[in-house]
C-alpha cells in the first residue's frame, strides 16, 4: 500500500489498521457486527461518511463493529461491487456509493448510513452479531487477507505501528487488507473486463465500430468533395435539434458527475460504475459531462453562425462545424473503448451521446460540402 493511500485513510477516518488475524481471534461469545462499505475517493458523500459518519460509531462500538472498505474506482473493488449487486439487487433509486451492506440490509448515501446503521448495530449485537455479507467472492477475499497476514506479519506490525502513532483514537475499520486483496483483480485482461457486462459491452463494441467506420468514410467523402445532403434539405434542421438533445444528455451527465447523484440507468450497462470511475473526469479535474456540454454548445453556435451570420465570413469558416464534430467523435471513440475494455461497465447515457455526435458528424460534413459548393471546389480543410 502506498504512503499516499495510508495518509488518506489516516486523515479521512482516523483509523487503526488492526491485523486481519484479529477477525479470527474475536472473543468467544462476544457479538460482532460485520459490514462491507463501497466507496470512491472522488465522492464527496463518501468522504462525509468516512470522516464524520463512521468514526463516532467505531468509537462507541469498538471491536464489536467491523467494516471492510472496497474502492469502486479500482477494477477489483468494482468487480466486488458488481458481485454484491448480483447477490443483493440494488433498486434503481439506490445505486452508487457510498453503499454499505450489513447482513442483507443495504444502506446508501451520506444520510441513510449514519441514520440507520446505529439501530442495525444495536439489533445485531442483541441478536448475537451479524456475519460478513455472503457476497460471492467475499470468502475468498477474507482467506487471501488472512494468508497475506500470516505471510508478512512483520510488515503488518510496522504498518499498524505507524498508524498507532498518528491515530490516538483507534477504531476497528480495516481497509488495508481487503483493499490489497480486492485489487488483485486489477490484473484482469480487457477481454475479462468485457465479460463483466457482455450485453452492454457488445452494444458499445458495435457503436465503436460504427464510429470508426463513419470517420473513415466521411474523411474520404470530404476529400473527394461530393455532397450527399441538399443545402435546403429538412435534414439540416436536424443539426440544431440533435445538438440540443446532446446538450441535455451531457448536462445530465455533468449533474451526476458534479453532485455524485445516482444516475438513472436503463436495462443495459451500469451508469454509476462508469461515473464513479477515474475516467469520468478529464485529467482528473474536468467532468466529461461538462466537456460534452461545451462541445454541443460550440456545434450549436457554429450552426447558427453558418445559418444566420454574414454569408462570406460564414462560408470561409464553414469547415469549423464538421471539424468540431469530428473531434467530438474521435474523443467519443476513446471514451467508448474505455467502458467495456478498461472500466468493465458501460453507460447508456454516454453511448447515447456518442451516437448523437456521430450523427452530427454525418450531417455537418454533408451540409458543409453542399454549402461550400464542394463538388467544384474540393474542401481542403483535411489536407
Amino acid at each position: 500500500m502506498s504512503l499516499k493511500r495510508i495518509l488518506f485513510f489516516i486523515l479521512a477516518l482516523v483509523l487503526l489498521l488492526a491485523p486481519a488475524s484479529a477477525l479470527a481471534q474475536e472473543q468467544p461469545g462476544e457479538p460482532v457486527v460485520h459490514a462491507l462499505l463501497f466507496y470512491s475517493p472522488t465522492c464527496p458523500h463518501c468522504h462525509e461518511v468516512l470522516q464524520n459518519g463512521l468514526p463516532p460509531l467505531m468509537e462507541k462500538y469498538g471491536d464489536q463493529l467491523q467494516i471492510i472498505l472496497a474502492d469502486v474506482t479500482t477494477p477489483g473493488g468494482q468487480m466486488l461491487y458488481r458481485s454484491a449487486t448480483s447477490w443483493l439487487p440494488i433498486p434503481e433509486d439506490k445505486g452508487g456509493v457510498p453503499a454499505l451492506i450489513v447482513g442483507r440490509e443495504l444502506l446508501v448515501g451520506s444520510v441513510e448510513i449514519p441514520q440507520r446503521l446505529p439501530g442495525i448495530v444495536e439489533s445485531g449485537l442483541a441478536a448475537g452479531g451479524i456475519p460478513w455479507p455472503e457476497v460471492p467472492g467475499m470468502a475468498d477475499v477474507l482467506a487471501q487477507m488472512e494468508a497475506r497476514e500470516a505471510a508478512a506479519p512483520q510488515a503488518e506490525t510496522e504498518t499498524a505501528g505507524l498508524v498507532e502513532e498518528t491515530s490516538p483514537e483507534p477504531v476497528s475499520v480495516e481497509p488495508e487488507p481487503i483493499l490489497q486483496s480486492v485489487d488483485e483483480a486489477s490484473t484482469l485482461t480487457p477481454g475479462q473486463r468485457f465479460m463483466l457486462d457482455p450485453a452492454g459491452g457488445t452494444f458499445a463494441l458495435l457503436l465503436l465500430l460504427g464510429m470508426i467506420i463513419s470517420v473513415i468514410l466521411l474523411v474520404i467523402v470530404w476529400r473527394r468533395g461530393r455532397s450527399f445532403i441538399a443545402v435546403d434539405s429538412w435534414l439540416n434542421w436536424a443539426i440544431p435539434i440533435l445538438a440540443l438533445i446532446g446538450l441535455a444528455v451531457a448536462g445530465y451527465l455533468a449533474y451526476v458527475e458534479t453532485t455524485q447523484a445516482t444516475a438513472v440507468c436503463g436495462p443495459v450497462g451500469d451508469c454509476n460504475a462508469v461515473q464513479q470511475s477515474p475516467y469520468a473526469r478529464l485529467f482528473g479535474v474536468l467532468p466529461i459531462g461538462v466537456l460534452g456540454m461545451i462541445g454541443y454548445a460550440v456545434i450549436l453556435a457554429l450552426w447558427l453562425w453558418q445559418r444566420y451570420g454574414p454569408e462570406d465570413a460564414a462560408r470561409r469558416s464553414g469547415w469549423l462545424l464538421p471539424v468540431t464534430a469530428l473531434f467530438g467523435v474521435i474523443f467519443s471513440i476513446y471514451l467508448t473503448f474505455l467502458e467495456p475494455f478498461v472500466i468493465g461497465a458501460v453507460c447508456i447515457w454516454c453511448l447515447t451521446s456518442a451516437l448523437i455526435m456521430t450523427l452530427l458528424l454525418w450531417l455537418a460534413v454533408g451540409w458543409y460540402l453542399g454549402r461550400s459548393g464542394a463538388s467544384s471546389e474540393p474542401a481542403s480543410a483535411l489536407g
